[in-house]
């Protein structure tokens, strides 16, 4: 019973952190005790070991929760032993050849992720995490998973957020066939009026997708006839960061000269 309450304790605690991945750079008491279904003296007891360990931090004045310097320092770790610190001229230059928007996402259960990239509000973090089934991104995420789409019916109802998002669990596995046979996801419109997005896997020696690469911009640009061009041009660039981001002994094999 005892492990059952600490393993409960975790999961709260993640919970707690967890609210802070929206736009809220901060949030009260009430907020995380509303948003985690909690009683007040529950959650002050979670947030007050979080802010002991540097997880959270209250802010003096208005006695509001953020996000602590022990979070700072794990995830400033995490980008640089991804390699991700090396990547952003390889970034800059597909986006200047394809004068599009150009983001790298990796997957955090049902949400594609993006790590690196345009698309990100570095003030309200918003844009940070995007739904795998209404996404280019989360297309190739699932298309290139290791344990394939088998997994689908876990992502629970898909929502709608246009006319067009595949909200069905069939279709959207029909869809992942087509795009591990095309090589490259599309999202036209799916997540947003009036945008279009090609997106490639980096892939592992296992041709499992460790990140997902697009570019994005409106259909006018990204035209039907462009689409292959624009793929070709991501292929490239995902080639260059499978060698930056992937060690050595899991790379894809390279063709022999």
């Amino acid at each position: 019973m005892a492990a059952d309450g600490g393993v409960q304790s975790v999961r709260r605690a993640i919970g707690l952190l967890g609210c802070f991945g929206g736009g809220d750079a901060s949030l009260s008491l009430s907020d995380l005790s509303r948003r985690m279904d909690l009683s007040t003296s529950t959650t002050h007891r979670l947030a007050r070991t979080l802010t002991a360990a540097g997880f959270l931090e209250q802010e003096d004045r208005t006695g509001r929760y953020r996000l602590g310097p022990s979070i700072t320092e794990l995830g400033q770790l995490s980008f640089h032993r991804r390699g991700l610190h090396r990547i952003a001229p390889e970034l800059a230059e597909l986006a200047r050849i394809t004068s599009a928007t150009v983001d790298l996402a990796v997957r955090n259960d049902r949400h594609a992720v993006i790590l690196s990239g345009g698309s990100l509000n570095p003030d309200s973090g918003v844009g940070l995490r995007r739904p795998l089934h209404s996404t280019a991104l989360g297309k190739v995420l699932l298309a290139w998973d290791p344990e394939g789409s088998a997994d689908l019916e876990a992502l629970g109802p898909l929502r709608a957020l246009t006319g067009r998002t595949i909200v069905d669990h069939a279709e959207l596995r029909t869809e992942l066939d087509r795009v591990r046979e095309a090589g490259y996801a599309l999202n036209d419109g799916e997540s947003g009026d009036g945008v279009r997005t090609v997106a490639v896997p980096v892939l592992d020696r296992r041709n499992h997708a460790r990140y997902a690469l697009a570019v994005r911009s409106t259909p006018l640009v990204i035209s039907d006839a462009r689409i292959s061009w624009f793929a070709a041009h991501a292929r490239t660039c995902a080639r260059a960061l499978e060698v930056l981001l992937i060690p050595p002994a899991e790379r894809r094999l390279r063709p022999s000269s």
